[in-house]
């Protein structure tokens, strides 16, 4: 998700396409003379009902019964895999659903039910496995033609959702793992909320406008500053460990965060389009939701393993 800053339209680099710079659209009325939703270019109305109803639906799962969680996880990942495999289709991208769908399904099953001990063996043999036939059935299907790019782009779906999702999957298997993945969604939904506040009323200078013009330094230093707060209060509320480990994640996922927000508008910039799909209102597509969290699935389960362990 996009944090503003204070910059026009001039951000935008030249000859990038046309969906993609309407992200950087500035704020007051649109094209027949009706209001923009706002400065960041979402119905905050919606994206705010939308983002709550998330947000209950995965702790009520959490610590109702932790395998509905895993049934939350499966959704995400099935949507945001279909939402990744549609965009790259419409561009010509020959991808073979199928496969990759059952990827989506398996992938966090098996690592969710191996436990923290199995979990992460059968995860990347799950990955590697069915890569392999998600290729075969590429080749099959049509043919040697294009054959390394759409294998490439199909690498690249299994990894981004279903791969990065086992490990949050993993994350909840542990005997913790509501608090745990309590901690890991808020430390990544804080690095947007943030970023988002310290952008609007301070943003003035962007870190990657070709990448994505809403960018600020200013909104990264938000991000920093309510990140290790939190980490540090969470990890010695909920995790029981000390407060400077929880410091030091939330600046590690401070990072990691931006830079999954950064893939995300590259993916979208280089697609040429501004959203994966209208799935949720004021969002978006579920991956508009979750550019951040998915690549700090990988990250929380690392720095978990190295700070508190397993």
């Amino acid at each position: 998700m996009s944090q503003p800053g204070s910059q026009g339209p001039a951000g935008a680099a030249a000859g990038e396409p046309a969906a993609a710079s309407a992200e950087g659209a500035p704020t007051g009325t649109g094209a027949e003379g009706t209001p923009s939703p706002s400065r960041a270019g979402r119905n905050l109305p919606a994206a705010f009902a939308v983002g709550v109803l998330l947000a209950a639906i995965a702790l009520a799962s959490l610590y109702f019964r932790i395998e509905l969680f895993l049934v939350v996880i499966l959704a995400a990942i099935l949507i945001g895999t279909k939402e990744l495999s549609d965009a790259l289709h419409s561009k010509g991208i020959s991808l073979v659903r199928t496969p990759l769908l059952l990827a989506a399904a398996l992938l966090p099953v098996v690592a969710f039910f191996g436990g923290p001990e199995d979990g992460p063996r059968l995860l990347v043999m799950g990955f590697g496995l069915l890569f392999l036939f998600t290729i075969v059935w590429r080749l099959l299907r049509y043919g040697v033609a294009d054959f390394v790019r759409d294998s490439t782009a199909s690498a690249f779906v299994l990894a981004y959702a279903p791969l990065m999702g086992g490990f949050a999957a993993l994350i909840a298997a542990s005997p913790d793992g509501a608090d745990r993945v309590v901690v890991f969604i808020v430390l990544s939904v804080a690095s947007d909320i943030g970023g988002y506040a310290a952008g609007v009323l301070f943003g003035k200078h962007p870190m990657a406008p070709r990448i994505s013009p809403k960018k600020s330094w200013e909104g990264f230093a938000g991000s920093l500053a309510l990140q290790v707060a939190l980490g540090a209060w969470l990890f010695a509320w909920l995790l029981e460990a000390p407060w400077w480990m929880g410091a030091i994640v939330g600046a590690i996922m401070t990072v990691t965060a931006t830079l999954g927000d950064f893939v995300e508008s590259a993916i979208k910039r280089d697609l040429g389009i501004k959203d994966m799909s209208s799935l949720l209102p004021g969002h978006g597509g579920l991956m508009d939701r979750l550019d951040s969290i998915i690549p700090n699935t990988v990250v929380a389960y690392t720095l978990f393993a190295l700070t508190i362990g397993f």
